[in-house]
């Protein structure tokens, strides 16, 4: 049996992220939160490029974004998946909304999880409940 386990990845960029540990427990923290328990979660930071055809591939959207997120929870209430983040739209939404890198970097990455804890962002109800679930859990950072 494999241990929980938060793994970060960067694909043809140059890009590390800071505070790994702090971020492993606030994600941690997040999950358990919401009552599920943690699999094996793998966060890739990536270019605009490598997120578009991704998102072309297997979403068939022909569009840039911030995130995709692969549910591949096979146990309820086991959060398992890859989260690809663009490290190119982290930046220009930071500038766009006058953000930290940090702070939308942040965002996007507990915006993931809360997806793979069952939070949708299509209808605008949802996403009001979704940006209100950032903002709480975005607050309990320790870091």
């Amino acid at each position: 049996m494999s241990q929980p386990a938060i793994h970060f990845f960067s694909e043809d960029i140059d890009f590390t992220l800071r505070k790994k540990l702090q971020v492993r427990q606030w994600i941690r923290k997040t999950i358990l939160s919401e009552g599920k328990r943690l699999g094996e979660l793998n966060f890739i930071f990536c270019s605009d490029g490598y997120l578009l055809e991704i998102n072309k591939q297997y979403l068939d959207h022909d569009t840039y974004t911030d995130i995709v997120t692969f549910d591949n929870s096979a146990e309820p209430g086991k959060i398992t998946g890859d989260i690809f983040i663009s490290i190119d739209r982290i930046r220009e939404n930071a500038q766009n909304f006058k953000v930290s890198e940090t702070d939308e970097l942040h965002r996007v990455i507990i915006h993931g999880v809360l997806h793979l804890l069952g939070y949708k962002d299509k209808s605008k109800p949802d996403k009001l409940l979704m940006t209100q679930k950032e903002d709480e859990y975005l607050a309990i950072r320790e870091f």
